[in-house]
């Protein structure tokens, strides 16, 4: 999930400026516009003070001997295959005899594709509509399900044959994650609200809110269902910090609607590890290394961890991101060494603003 709300589109728009002779309509309009960035960095200024306090109070309630080490994962690369670069990864699962499938997203650019494991060539894609958004995806027998994002809605598509396919509705708000225990389908809409959907009707049949040490965990996104789990990649942590973006430099970046990269958005690289049962988090996956280590050594644009995906007669884990050009296969190790941090301000982003 995200290059256009915050999270999704690319698409970039710049303030208009205030000509020297306006006409009463532009000065209309350019009023109006000011108004709506007011009305806008009132909202951020309050999400920050939110923030602020949430953060304050999670410290005071939480110390780092909390978290008992059986509950983090740290990570170990076994394998490491090609990407596409231009991929912005959705949805990933492994069907079998190396072959994957995965949905991309952006208006534009989002596809349904199968993708050879080894080379990371394309062997069949179906490109989605300009106006849909796509998001998780996973199989349920012969039946790739897919979401799309701020839609009810979503496609089947033939897994032998990409070009069949047909449109239907869900019971979710929106549509971010989606994967399968091959009994029913567990959705996610950005939020906390773990989703279960009968694959026949595609109703919600029950929801979950998914939490941690008391404390919900916002902005579920790509899933996938592994050792009877459902792990959920966790799209940003928001901070604030008067010392690092005045309010000008918000109202510019909101407005300009630039990708929150490198400001006050922080990629969070952690999957939580879901209780299907009863929605607690039963253990985190820190993967910071792995976009830290592609980020030095690509000096070039990359977005956030999303998709995993299991091999589950090989039991093999692989994870890959929006933009990465590589697909890791990973081996799990419980951290040995005491943690030095806050796991909830490092994996767990706020509800509000988004």
């Amino acid at each position: 999930m995200p290059g256009a709300k915050v999270r999704k589109k690319s698409n970039t728009r710049r303030l208009n400026t205030l000509p020297q002779q306006p006409s009463m309509a532009s000065s209309s309009r350019f009023l109006l516009h000011y108004r709506k960035i007011s009305a806008l960095a009132f909202l951020i200024l309050v999400a920050c003070l939110i923030i602020v306090l949430n953060t304050s109070l999670r410290k005071e309630g939480v110390s780092l001997s909390d978290v008992p080490s059986n509950q983090l994962y740290t990570v170990e690369v076994v394998n490491e295959f090609p990407h596409d670069p231009d991929a912005f990864t959705q949805g990933l699962l492994y069907a079998e005899n190396d072959i994957l499938f995965e949905s991309t997203g952006l208006n534009g650019a989002s596809s349904v594709r199968e993708v050879a494991l080894q080379t990371g060539k394309v062997k069949a894609i179906q490109r989605m509509p300009y106006s849909d958004f796509g998001e998780g995806l996973t199989l349920f027998g012969d039946r790739l399900i897919q979401v799309t994002w701020r839609q009810s809605t979503g496609y089947i598509y033939d897994r032998h044959n990409l070009s069949k396919f047909e449109k239907f509705r869900h019971g979710m708000p929106d549509g971010w994650g989606l994967a399968t225990d091959g009994k029913v389908l567990y959705g996610s809409d950005g939020s906390s609200t773990l989703y279960q959907i009968d694959p026949q009707t595609m109703k919600v049949v029950k929801k979950q809110i998914v939490n941690y040490q008391g404390d919900e965990v916002h902005r579920l996104n790509e899933l996938e269902y592994v050792y009877d789990e459902v792990w959920a990649n966790v799209w940003m942590v928001w901070t604030c910090s008067p010392t690092t973006a005045s309010i000008e430099q918000l109202i510019s970046y909101y407005s300009s609607q630039l990708y929150l990269s490198n400001m006050n958005l922080r990629k969070t690289d952690c999957i939580a590890r879901v209780s299907h049962t009863d929605g607690s988090v039963l253990g985190w996956i820190l993967l910071q290394n792995l976009r830290e280590g592609l980020l030095h050594n690509l000096k070039k644009q990359i977005d956030v961890l999303n998709g995993i995906a299991w091999d589950r007669d090989g039991d093999r884990l692989f994870v890959t991101g929006k933009w990465w050009p590589k697909l890791y296969e990973i081996k799990l190790h419980p951290l040995k060494t005491p943690f030095n941090g806050d796991i909830k301000e490092m994996c767990m982003p706020p509800a509000f603003p988004f």
